[in-house]
């Protein structure tokens, strides 16, 4: 596939080296020439520098033949009109924009990206995703990563396995039987550092983290079973009122009974937020100081958020509340180098901006039926969700029949709104939903399970 990427900052590197990682051919756009040559140093792809929304840069690029543009600067409107060009004169099949302003998003002005005004086929923001993600955690107790699936039907769990989880050293094939009732498959394990699809009669140990695929409704019992639920949050600290940090308290004035505080060391974004938000107690001040987080009460809270545009900040103050009292510490990182230092560095949780975003594309990438798809531990395995169509090879077969690679397990099936657990006996019926893990070597076997035909769509 040709794809162009606008902007090489953060995120776009992180989408080039997914992309390029995979044998697709891709060109980066950027005005900065140190980006550029950073980048088509570290990774193969093409460079170009200019302004990602003007024709002749375009053209250079190649976005004549390009069958994807993707335009993530950290401007929205060059992002916006990058897209309009590439569909106007040179009929990109697929544009995806990254837009940050939440004017942007509402509903009230949906139409202004159909066909006829702006066309964009896919809108993303990472600073909303991000947010739900926090959100999604900070219910979730325990889990240090939650992420839906099937219309909210299934649920991918990241857990932590401690000495006194009660099924560390047991057989996968015996959890079943040990917990009548409980639908949850062990889809992946990272154990030294990598991330493996497990068999059936690999053990848990101590020290894992372990993805689970479970129905929504049995997520806490999951939870309680693996030592990992603990209490809900009630008294948080956010650091940060940037576009996360915002979106986060409002959506927790939301709720019942949650007390948010905030810290910001710039007054007017402060003043920003204060104008935005209704019950969240805004505290204008540096989160480095002890003595501003302990006016903001850390010491009494469950939960410190940690979201600044700075890792430093993020990692430093998340430390520091954890050190003045706050139960844990969650902290976002951009730099990967950060994200498996979370135990090293005390930090309880660490959210990655770029995970959801990458996630986002590729959905739109992966050939065959693929619905909807989450990257984990750096792109080393990903979590789809597939429909099964007629011409599926796996449509009429049961699960023991099947060619399966070694790099993939089948956590859930769908089927007409009921999600069943997978057994070698099952068999797979046309339009059921399949949501697996896949090894990143295995990720050209998936999409031959979902293709439907020679070409894939």
């Amino acid at each position: 596939m040709e794809v162009i990427i606008c902007g090489a900052g953060r995120v776009g590197y992180g989408i080039a080296q997914k992309l390029a990682s995979e044998n697709n051919s891709v060109t980066v756009v950027d005005l900065s020439a140190a980006l550029i040559q950073s980048i088509t140093t570290d990774l193969d792809v093409r460079g170009v520098v200019g302004h990602g929304a003007h024709p002749d840069v375009l053209k250079r690029a190649g976005v004549a033949r390009a069958d994807m543009i993707i335009a993530v600067t950290y401007s929205d409107e060059v992002n916006m009109v990058a897209c309009q060009v590439a569909h106007s004169l040179f009929d990109v099949p697929t544009k995806i924009a990254r837009v940050r302003a939440q004017s942007y998003l509402q509903d009230d002005w949906n139409d202004l990206y159909s066909r006829e005004n702006m066309p964009i086929d896919i809108i993303i923001s990472p600073e909303v995703e991000v947010g739900k993600a926090i959100l999604r955690r900070l219910n979730t107790p325990g889990a240090f990563n939650v992420v839906p699936f099937a219309g909210g039907k299934v649920n991918l769990i990241g857990v932590r396995i401690n000495e006194d989880c009660p099924i560390i050293h047991t057989p996968l094939r015996q959890i079943p039987d040990l917990f009548s009732g409980l639908h949850a498959s062990v889809v992946g394990i990272k154990r030294d550092g990598e991330v493996f699809a497990p068999g059936q009669d690999d053990p848990l140990v101590p020290g894992d983290s372990a993805y689970f695929v479970t129905r929504a409704e049995h997520t806490n019992r999951l939870l309680n079973i693996v030592g990992g639920q603990t209490s809900k949050a009630r008294h948080i600290v956010i650091v940060g009122a940037g576009n996360v940090g915002a979106y986060v308290a409002q959506q927790l004035e939301g709720l019942h009974g949650i007390r948010v505080r905030l810290i910001e060391k710039d007054k007017s974004v402060a003043e920003a937020a204060a104008d935005r938000l209704k019950k969240t107690v805004i505290l204008h001040g540096d989160a480095m100081d002890a003595n501003i987080q302990e006016e903001a009460g850390v010491g009494d809270a469950e939960c410190i958020l940690c979201l600044t545009n700075s890792d430093s900040i993020n990692i430093l103050s998340g430390v520091m509340g954890k050190k003045i009292g706050a139960r844990q510490a969650f902290s976002l990182l951009n730099d990967p180098g950060f994200q498996d230092m979370k135990e090293e560095l005390g930090i309880d949780m660490v959210i990655d901006p770029r995970a959801s975003t990458v996630s986002s594309i590729l959905r739109h990438m992966r050939r065959g039926r693929i619905i909807d798809l989450y990257s984990i531990e750096n792109g080393k395995a990903e979590v789809m969700e597939g429909e099964v169509l007629e011409t599926s090879p796996m449509a009429g077969k049961s699960i023991a029949e099947m060619d399966i690679s070694a790099g993939i397990v089948i956590g859930a099936i769908v089927r007409d709104g009921q999600v069943l657990t997978p057994e070698p006996s099952t068999v797979i019926r046309s339009k059921d939903q399949i949501v697996l893990l896949a090894e990143r070597t295995a990720l050209k076997d998936v999409e031959k399970l979902f293709r439907v035909s020679m070409e894939y769509f």
